[in-house]
């Protein structure tokens, strides 16, 4: 089988950002009192999830933004840091304007907060994912070769996804190579919340309010933007209705992507 990634990466990144600074305006009444990435989910706090699949990866050092209810996100994270011995190390980053995805995180990166050189994870706070026969950030990192990708995203098979994802984020062809959903077409996949960048991603930007769509898509257009298909179940969790769909099918003993 032709290898679509080319030589692996040799090391799984030690730093990431992990995204929590939104309202979550459409998960209203739930978000109103409590920021989204600290709804229960499965028994704990989304965050909790995200943070628990970093350190299971390897990850050291996390760089959380905040804006709204900031104050309880920080709480959290250091009643986290004092039950769990502070794995990984978090970093709390407020924002006091949102600075969007991508700002966010070239703030991170700007402040050294995930190195300057290496690669790192950056996962979206309300990311949920069951893991398939491997854990997808061990597959992401593998297949992540910053020679010639500055980003990997981890896409997920929408008929695979738990919750309404539309008419899909991407399509990828039998290189590998990942294009945008046209108008009035539905594409197999979306975006899982999840990715691996490179620090060069950021080059010639500077810091303020800007969208990592704008990265992804300079990246497209250069060839240096790769997706790895999620062979687990995926959230989408962006309604009250949704979290109630996700605990329906985490009891549910058949679910499961087929072949699983």
């Amino acid at each position: 089988m032709k290898d679509l990634f080319g030589p692996r990466a040799r090391t799984s990144p030690t730093g990431a950002v992990l995204l929590a600074a939104g309202f979550g305006r459409r998960m209203r009444p739930l978000s109103e009192q409590t920021p989204k990435p600290l709804l229960m989910v499965a028994g704990q706090p989304l965050l909790d999830h995200a943070l628990d699949r970093l350190d299971a990866a390897g990850v050291e050092a996390v760089a959380v933004n905040a804006h709204f209810r900031s104050d309880e996100i920080e709480r959290h994270l250091l009643a986290r840091a004092a039950r769990r011995t502070g794995r990984p190390r978090t970093t709390l980053m407020r924002e006091p304007e949102l600075l969007d995805t991508g700002g966010g995180v070239l703030a991170a990166l700007a402040d050294g907060l995930v190195g300057n050189a290496a690669p790192f994870f950056v996962v979206n706070g309300d990311s949920f994912w069951l893991d398939g026969p491997r854990p997808a950030l061990t597959r992401l990192a593998e297949a992540f070769n910053p020679a010639r990708y500055d980003v990997m995203l981890l896409v997920s098979r929408i008929a695979w996804a738990v919750g309404e994802v539309g008419a899909g984020d991407f399509a990828i062809d039998a290189d590998g190579l990942v294009r945008r959903r046209d108008e009035n077409e539905i594409v197999p996949y979306v975006f899982a919340g999840v990715q691996i960048v490179s620090p060069r991603l950021f080059a010639g930007i500077g810091r303020g309010r800007f969208s990592m769509n704008l990265l992804w898509d300079q990246a497209m257009r250069a060839g240096r933007l790769r997706a790895v298909v999620h062979d687990g179940p995926w959230f989408h969790l962006s309604r009250p209705s949704d979290i109630v769909a996700t605990e329906r099918a985490l009891r549910d003993p058949n679910f499961g992507p087929p072949n699983t």
